[in-house]
């Protein structure tokens, strides 16, 4: 009698440890999942963030018109101070307010034209 609840016992011992062992993995799995999809959401939203930052050198009115607190009259004194060498040629022109700025340096960028060969 007292073997069969020492083998009882062990059986019990060894099935709580096989369980959590499985568990443990599985947590693992999940973590590394979760960090694997976040750093991957992460590095898309930055790169489709830097894909679509409006250009003040190119843009229309109509585009300029969307950003933050930015309507058809700054838009028009945006299009009026070009070329922009960089963005924050916006401040040293005197063409936006500095909260008006904060407010949209992140979205926008002031690309160069490009030399043509002849």
């Amino acid at each position: 009698m007292k073997k069969q609840w020492q083998t009882i016992l062990l059986a019990a011992v060894l099935t709580t440890m096989a369980a959590g062992t499985v568990l443990a993995a599985d947590a693992s799995k999940k973590a590394s999942a979760s960090a694997s999809a976040s750093a991957s959401a992460s590095a898309s939203t930055s790169a489709s963030a830097k894909a679509e930052l409006l250009d003040l050198n190119s843009a229309s009115k109509k585009e300029l018109a969307t950003l933050p607190k930015i309507g058809d009259v700054r838009s028009d004194a945006i299009i009026k101070g070009r070329p922009y060498k960089g963005k924050d040629e916006l401040l040293s022109k005197k063409i936006l307010p500095e909260d008006v700025y904060n407010g949209i340096k992140d979205l926008v960028i002031a690309k160069q034209k490009t030399a043509e060969k002849k």
